[in-house]
């Protein structure tokens, strides 16, 4: 693998933080310094919110529910992201460390995100008709309406996708939003709330309360009216029980060990060329990252070898520009838990097929994207999420195999099925127990369809973003019904035997005519 570093930070990020992004943000509590993954260099400081701001910031927040043209904001957003383009590709991989590509993943996902919420938030919010419970006697609507305020809880990973993409939906539904940024990826945020805020959303409408996640989480739940949290299954299981507590709508996005199954008539370069996008982008920092690849075993080494040579052809390294196509780990801990997982791997039997090294020599952060073969379940990384840029590949003899080994683990968020043969993939992937499914595509194109709903399945999450479903679960549900002429119930002008009559009449009428 080839590698390039140049890691200079670029003039539009020290103009920006020239601006004084701290002042965006609610804190009163200690002090913060976020680095940057390319260099370990200190980035951006700023004070840490108590739980005193967060009460101060969804009293703030009210204030904002119910603000203005909602249609017109998101619209509008979208052209100040396409305007701003550059500088949010700078901060994402100044905070982030990932490669510009994968950055701009987010920033095409954003798109989305703005776009068909800003289009359907008539059909997702406008009155629904319903049949009354009698035809002509009942007029029967449902309404949507705010939540109030929505807390949300976003990971460092991916701060755009994320964090801001389900910021936009809970406002398309008309919520003020308190949102708790990770702290390493908090100068994302603010951005892209100033162009929120030059589009027209009210500054009280989107409140930012970086600091310690247990101690912010922990004040906001009590005081929110829905909740978005996407982070590590044992943190959304504990947000979960405090928000059943308050029966209040959560939507979850948690953990995933993803698996990519390539089967027998799969085509072996673009299949591997495909498996370095699905296991190694963001340097496998993604929850839909592939960690698993099942293989059939009559192409198992012609499959490996292609893998090495799709490799080859990437460059590793930090460049704001396209010069290098797979970044950093974001920060030690990530790097000490890849670092761990190999070497428990290969201290047990595994073997390094590609790469398998820390590079301190490109930044402080880096690591190989690594490939190993002959992982059991002895091994740490066999069923545990590394969330790194390691990718184990098991031989398998059928499709059945492949499904039973896919389907055999807590988890359920993203798999991927690799066939020449259409019908074939469609009849895998619809056994595989996974939230989002992709066919020779490793994650893009389930998560990409922003009209169909993206989530998890068993330990990978609750509810779901994008779609209307990922709309409405920021509203409540109002239905307005209306009797006319005649009340559903006997009256001085029809007998209890009448009336009986009349409408199990009726009754057998709307089932004939499938009313």
């Amino acid at each position: 693998m080839k590698t390039f570093t140049s890691a200079h930070l670029p003039p539009r990020v020290s103009d920006f933080l020239a601006t004084n992004p701290v002042g965006d943000v609610r804190g009163s509590g200690a002090q913060h310094t976020a680095l940057m993954p390319f260099t370990g260099e200190e980035l951006f400081s700023f004070p840490t919110a108590t739980p005193e701001d967060v009460a101060a910031a969804v009293t703030t927040a009210r204030a904002g529910v119910g603000h203005g043209n909602r249609r017109r904001i998101l619209l509008k957003l979208h052209d100040l992201i396409r305007k701003h383009e550059e500088l949010i590709l700078d901060l994402i991989q100044a905070e982030n460390g990932k490669s510009r590509s994968h950055a701009y993943d987010e920033v095409m996902d954003l798109y989305s995100c703005a776009r068909f919420y800003g289009v359907n938030i008539r059909k997702a919010f406008g009155p629904e008709r319903h049949p009354g419970a009698l035809p002509v006697l009942t007029k029967t609507r449902t309404q949507h309406y705010p939540l109030g305020v929505v807390g949300l809880i976003s990971p460092w990973n991916y701060p755009l996708s994320l964090g801001v993409g389900d910021v936009l939906a809970a406002l398309s539904a008309g919520n003020s939003v308190v949102h708790k940024p990770d702290s390493q990826t908090t100068l994302t945020a603010i951005l892209v709330r100033r162009l929120a805020i030059e589009a027209g959303l009210p500054e009280a409408a989107w409140q930012l309360v970086p600091g310690n996640g247990a101690e912010v989480g922990d004040a906001l739940v009590p005081l929110v009216d829905g909740l978005s949290f996407t982070g590590s299954t044992k943190v959304g299981k504990s947000i979960a029980a405090q928000a059943a507590g308050r029966l209040i709508p959560t939507m979850l996005e948690l953990g995933g060990k993803n698996p990519m199954l390539v089967l027998d008539d799969a085509p072996l370069e673009p299949t591997a060329r495909g498996a370095v996008r699905t296991a190694f982008s963001s340097s496998g920092q993604l929850c839909m990252s592939a960690e698993r690849a099942y293989v059939h075993e009559s192409i198992f080494e012609e499959f490996l070898a292609e893998l090495k040579n799709a490799l080859e052809e990437h460059v590793l390294g930090a460049a704001f520009s396209d010069a290098a196509t797979i970044g950093s780990l974001t920060s030690q801990r990530q790097l000490d838990t890849v670092v761990a997982h190999v070497e428990d791997a290969v201290s047990k039997g595994a073997t390094v097929l590609y790469g398998g090294q820390a590079r301190p020599d490109l930044g402080p952060f880096f690591y190989e994207p690594t490939v190993l073969t002959g992982v059991n379940p002895e091994m740490d990384l066999y069923a545990t999420e590394t969330f790194g840029p390691v990718l184990a590949v098991y031989p398998i003899s059928s499709d059945a195999e492949a499904i039973q080994l896919a389907n055999d683990t807590t988890y359920g968020l993203s798999a991927s099925v690799w066939s020449g043969n259409s019908r074939r993939a469609w009849k895998v992937a619809s056994q595989l127990e996974a939230g989002m499914v992709n066919i020779n595509e490793g994650f893009a194109a389930a998560y990409g369809s922003i009209a169909a709903p993206g989530g998890g399945v068993k330990e990978s999450g609750l509810n779901h973003r994008h779609g209307i479903t990922g709309m409405r679960l920021w509203a409540n549900e109002r239905t307005v019904a209306e009797q006319r002429l005649h009340p559903l119930a006997p009256s001085e002008y029809i007998s209890p035997e009448r009336f009986r009559a009349l409408v199990s009449t009726g009754m057998q009428l709307m089932k004939t005519f499938r009313l």
